[in-house]
């Protein structure tokens, strides 16, 4: 073996059991992954990119999982024929992991610091109070901002970014050759996602290790990895340099992959997706013109306002102490108006207060001050009763589709439900065509009517959420980061269907997100909140084209552009 290669996986097949049935879920895959490089993994979900980590790691759970062909070389060792005793001296040691989601993988019970200061105690032979100090220099180093204050916090007291950084001071505590990533910016803002990025390619630096970091971005993984390997379902689609991948793609999965993601300088009708490309579709390229968009944005402002929002105000107060307690204003003086048939762009970090502005407008929150006036009626003055008649025609849908959808219930009870309560149609039978009817409209099909939550995919689930929000024929749809957890060629179906949905029954959005290259391309007007205030508010062509506050300039130059 090349001395220059730390880690060769040959021919790997993976498969897993259910019901006394194999199911192989990995093809013969090889790749090399060599000293002091970054090796990006990129696919969808159930691409088998992560099934190759944890079989890299000895993670492959026992009984219902096996190797069934290939192997995995690990400086010259053969990791599938290592007992679980000799793994351990491994694992940890020199192949480290970041996992995808920092709040399940740290133990809410245990401050931060003793966890890492753990793995410092097991695999090294510092004293405890050598292993604190340790602890807070690796804290400085993935720069968190008061590494004391993290030692001495539990998970939950920290924000997504700041445990992301505890994760990966914990994967590189005892200098690991191979870091493995798993995904490790996911549900992260962009801002954040671009600090994570620079940290790891710097840490990589100063302790020339290997990567190997697992995307489903192609943008993304092609500013942080020098070889990129393309999986799907399982197979080895393409692999080679980054350059090369990105600017001479041979496959047309890669090509799709590369498309699927709104572009900030075209705006087409509809976002090409795998499907059109595997199909050998030839996808639209009709693109709206800043013509077509004046002359609908003339025809939609003519009109009065659906909802108007004057100086709305939102406190949270928390307890300090005994006796004191500390204000945090999450929505500070907001003001806007939302047309008939618009789409309204909330734009910002994490803790900016676009989902409190939401909740608030959806009356699940009560503003403390303003108005919130819809079809000229200050709502923040119903009473319980009329809320909950106004909930029918101002409706969510949730980040995230799986928790928002009672798994005890089939898909279609889940959608005839909300009609029953609103007392729509005559009979449950009338019911059921018209869910049929609107299972057909979002992309699924008659036989999904009698299935469980569990039985579909993250898109699937996406569009079920939204199957039940339109059922009971809403104006105003809050959509509340609802594409922020898709695969880029699932969320490019899923902003297609937005989009078409709202064609065809006019509906009117506010959507929310931390992704201004999908809220650019969903939205006519852009708000951007930073710290509970709106920074801009325009149209969101010029807002991207000519950013006027510093912060939003921070966001723009945070979006993944690609090689």
């Amino acid at each position: 073996m090349d001395e220059n290669i730390i880690l060769s996986v040959k021919d790997l097949c993976i498969s897993f059991f259910s019901d006394n049935k194999e199911n192989q879920v990995l093809h013969d895959i090889s790749f090399n992954i060599y000293k002091n490089e970054i090796l990006g993994v990129v696919g969808e979900s159930g691409s088998g990119k992560s099934v190759a980590s944890l079989a890299i790691l000895g993670l492959l759970p026992n009984k219902i999982s096996k190797i069934s062909k290939g192997d995995i070389v690990y400086n010259g060792i053969s990791l599938p024929t290592l007992t679980e005793k000799e793994f351990r001296t491994i694992r940890g040691n020199e192949i480290a992991m970041i996992f995808q989601e920092p709040m399940s993988s740290l133990n809410p019970s245990m401050k931060c610091g003793k966890q890492v200061a753990e793995i410092l105690l097991q695999h090294t032979s510092l004293s405890k109070a050598d292993a604190r100090s340790e602890a807070i220099s690796l804290f400085t180093k993935v720069k968190l901002p008061d590494p004391e204050k993290a030692f001495r916090s539990y998970p939950h007291e920290l924000s997504g970014g700041q445990k992301q950084r505890i994760m990966i001071a914990m994967a590189i505590a005892c200098k690991p050759k191979l870091l493995i990533a798993d995904e490790p910016t996911t549900a992260l803002d962009v801002t954040v996602q671009k600090e994570i990025i620079a940290l790891l390619k710097s840490l990589q630096h100063e302790y020339k290790m290997s990567v190997l970091f697992i995307s489903h971005d192609l943008s993304l993984v092609s500013e942080i990895a020098d070889h990129v390997l393309v999986m799907y379902q399982g197979k080895k689609v393409e692999y080679g340099p980054v350059s090369h991948i990105f600017k001479s793609p041979e496959k047309d999965y890669t090509k799709a992959l590369i498309n699927a993601r709104p572009t900030l300088d075209v705006r087409f009708k509809t976002l090409p997706t795998i499907s059109d490309f595997l199909a050998d579709v030839e996808p639209s390229h009709e693109i709206i013109t800043q013509e077509q968009r004046q002359k609908h944005h003339t025809e939609l402002y003519k009109n009065p306002p659906l909802l108007e929002v004057h100086n709305v105000e939102k406190t949270y107060f928390s307890k300090v102490g005994f006796f004191g307690k500390t204000e945090f204003k999450a929505v500070d003086d907001v003001s806007f108006k939302l047309y008939e048939g618009e789409t309204l762009g909330l734009v910002g970090e994490s803790g900016c207060g676009k989902s409190t502005l939401g909740n608030t407008i959806l009356q699940l929150d009560k503003a403390d001050k303003g108005q919130i006036i819809y079809k000229g009626q200050d709502i923040t003055q119903l009473s319980s009763s009329e809320i909950r008649n106004l909930r029918k025609e101002i409706q969510l849908i949730f980040q995230d589709p799986f928790a928002s959808l009672n798994p005890r219930l089939t898909v279609g009870k889940a959608i005839i439900e909300p009609m029953q309560a609103y007392g729509l149609y005559t009979n449950d039978t009338e019911r059921k065509e018209k869910v049929i009817e609107l299972l057909l409209q979002v992309g699924l099909n008659e036989e999904h009517f009698n299935r469980y939550p569990h039985e579909f995919s993250g898109g699937q689930r996406q569009r079920i959420g939204i199957a039940r929000t339109i059922a009971l024929q809403p104006k105003l749809i809050v959509c509340d980061e609802s594409v922020s957890a898709l695969d880029i060629s699932v969320q490019a179906k899923v902003l297609n269907l937005l989009n078409d949905l709202k064609e065809r029954f006019g509906f009117t959005y506010i959507f929310i997100s931390h992704d201004l290259a999908v809220v650019k391309y969903m939205s006519d007007q852009l708000l951007v909140m930073n710290q509970g205030k709106i920074e801009e508010y325009g149209d969101a062509d010029q807002i991207y084209e000519n950013p006027k506050k510093a912060y939003t300039k921070k966001l723009i130059d945070a979006i993944p552009k690609g090689q």
